[in-house]
C-alpha cells in the first residue's frame, strides 16, 4: 500500500529527515575514514550538521573519489563504514562512466532498498501475488539484477528471475508460457522484444497477457514517442523509474497517472537539485532543472553523502492526483554526456526523441558521433541514423530532409545526418544503450 510518509509536506520530512541525517553522520564519521578525512580536509565539523539544510556545508563526492578509495583500499574502498564480515551482499555500479565500482551492502541496507524499491513498483500499480517477469541485467552485479529481484520479493511478488542476459527470444518464450501480469526491463529492450515478438512467437506480445510495463536504466521510458510505442506494442502500461546503483536503486517511480516520476526515497535518502556548472542548490519546483545529488539517510554499508550522480533531471510537477507529494521529475541524461554546439546545449536523448517521431520510417536506433575532443564543437554535430529496411532511395533522402528539418526546430542546432541501413547501429540489449559514440 501507499506509504503515508509519501503524503507528507515538506516541512515534516525535513523534520524528520534532519533526525535521520544527524545519527547518519555519526555512524559515517565513526566508520569511515574516507568521510573522516573528507570532512577534516574541508574543515567541515560534523556536529555542525544538525538539519538537512546544513549539508551544503559539506563537499560534494565524486564518482572518482571512489575509485581512488577502491584502489588504495582494496576491496571495499575506505568509504566502507562497516567491518566486512557485516555483510550480506556486494554489489556493482553498471559502468556508465567508467569502470564498475563495487560496495557493500548489509542486511538492513538491503531492506531499505527493498522499501525504496518496493514503493516505486506499487506506484506503477505492481501488487502483491503479481507475476512478474525480470528481464534487467543479472550478471556483472547490476545493481537492477539480484537486488531488483528481491525488491520484487519483498513486495510480494511471484518472481520469474531470467533477466536480459537470456536475450529477447527467451524471454518472450518465457512469457508465452507462463503469462506474467508485469514485465520489467529497459524501455528500448522492453520496445525491441515486442517489435520481435511476431517473428519469434508467431503472434504480437499484445497477446502474451502483460498488463504492466515497469522499465529503468537509462532515459526515454518517459518519453511520450518512446512510452507510446511500449504501450501499444505491448498492449499495457509503461512506468519509468530512475534511480542510483551507489546509492538506492530506485529511488523516482511513476504513478499510474505516468506523467513524471515520483520521489519515492522519503526516510531512505536526501535528494538535492544543483547546478551542474555553478554548483549552487535548485529548488524542486515545477519547470526547474538541474543535476540530482544524494544523501543516504539509512545506509550501514558503503553510504555516501552529497553523492554526485550525473543524472540531469527535469522537475514537471509538485503535486499530483495520486496523493504523493514526492517531486515528479523526468530524467533527459547525463551531465557529463551533454554537448555544446555552437554554444547550443545538446542532450543526446533530445535528439532520440525527435527521431523516434519519425518511425516507422526509422527503427530509432541512432548514435551521435563524437569526433572531436570534449563536449564542445564549432562543427555541425554528426548523427548516424538507422532507416527501415525496405525504404526506396528517394523514401531515405525524404525522411533524412525531414529529419534534419525538425532537429533543427526543436533543438536550435542542424545536424549532419548520415542515414544507414538496418543492423549497422546495434540493437538494443540487456545493457545501458549508449547514445553517444567517441572516434
Amino acid at each position: 500500500m501507499l506509504d503515508e510518509i509519501e503524503t507528507w509536506g515538506l516541512d515534516r520530512l525535513a523534520a524528520h529527515e534532519s533526525v535521520l541525517l544527524r545519527k547518519q553522520l555519526s555512524h559515517v564519521v565513526a566508520g569511515s575514514a574516507f568521510y573522516r578525512h573528507k570532512l577534516a580536509a574541508a574543515g567541515v565539523d560534523p556536529a555542525s550538521i544538525s538539519t538537512v539544510a546544513d549539508l551544503r556545508k559539506v563537499p560534494f563526492t565524486e564518482k572518482e573519489e571512489l575509485r581512488r578509495s577502491l584502489s588504495e583500499r582494496p576491496p571495499l574502498g575506505s568509504h566502507l563504514a562497516v567491518p566486512v564480515t557485516d555483510l550480506a551482499q556486494i554489489q556493482a555500479t553498471s559502468g556508465t562512466s567508467g569502470t564498475p565500482s563495487y560496495f557493500g551492502l548489509t542486511e538492513h541496507d538491503l531492506v531499505v532498498w527493498g522499501t525504496a524499491g518496493a514503493r516505486g513498483f506499487y506506484a506503477a500499480g505492481v501488487r502483491p501475488g503479481d507475476l512478474v517477469l525480470h528481464g534487467w541485467g543479472m550478471s556483472k552485479g547490476f545493481a537492477g539484477g539480484v537486488p531488483a529481484v528481491r525488491v520484487l520479493q519483498q513486495l510480494g511478488c511471484v518472481v520469474i528471475p531470467i533477466g536480459g542476459e537470456a536475450g529477447a527470444e527467451r524471454l518472450l518464450t518465457v512469457a508465452a508460457s507462463l503469462r506474467p501480469k508485469v514485465f520489467c526491463t529497459g524501455p528500448n529492450f522492453a520496445l525491441h522484444a515486442g517489435h520481435i515478438a511476431d517473428e519469434v512467437l508467431g503472434r504480437p506480445a499484445s497477446s502474451l497477457g502483460v498488463e504492466r510495463l515497469v522499465v529503468g536504466g537509462e532515459p526515454g521510458g518517459g518519453v511520450p514517442a518512446i512510452r507510446s510505442q511500449i504501450e501499444q506494442v505491448w498492449n499495457a502500461t509503461s512506468c519509468e523509474t530512475l534511480g542510483n546503483s551507489d546509492v538506492v536503486p530506485i529511488v523516482f517511480a511513476e504513478c499510474l497517472e505516468r506523467d513524471g516520476m515520483h520521489f519515492v526515497g522519503q526516510g531512505l535518502v536526501h535528494i538535492e537539485l544543483i547546478d551542474p556548472r555553478t554548483e549552487e542548490g535548485i529548488d524542486f519546483e515545477t519547470g526547474a532543472s538541474g543535476e540530482l545529488v544524494l544523501t543516504a539517510l539509512d545506509r550501514l554499508a558503503s553510504p555516501l553523502v552529497r553523492f554526485r550522480t550525473r543524472d540531469h533531471l527535469e522537475v514537471l510537477s509538485t503535486s499530483c492526483p495520486c496523493g504523493r507529494t514526492g517531486p515528479r521529475v523526468r530524467c533527459v541524461g547525463r551531465t557529463d554526456d551533454m554537448m555544446i554546439v555552437r554554444g547550443i546545449n545538446v542532450w543526446p536523448s533530445a535528439v532520440r526523441e525527435v527521431a523516434v517521431t519519425f518511425q516507422p520510417r526509422l527503427t530509432g536506433n541512432l548514435r551521435i558521433v563524437a569526433d572531436f575532443d570534449g563536449h564542445s564543437t564549432e562543427q555541425r554535430l554528426r548523427v548516424r541514423v538507422e532507416h527501415r529496411a525496405g525504404l526506396s532511395v528517394d523514401e531515405v533522402v525524404a525522411v533524412e530532409s525531414e529529419l534534419e528539418r525538425r532537429i533543427t526546430q526543436v533543438l536550435a542546432f542542424r545536424p549532419r545526418l548520415e542515414m544507414v541501413p538496418p543492423g549497422v547501429i546495434p540493437e538494443a540489449g540487456v545493457n545501458k544503450t549508449g547514445l553517444v559514440e567517441r572516434t
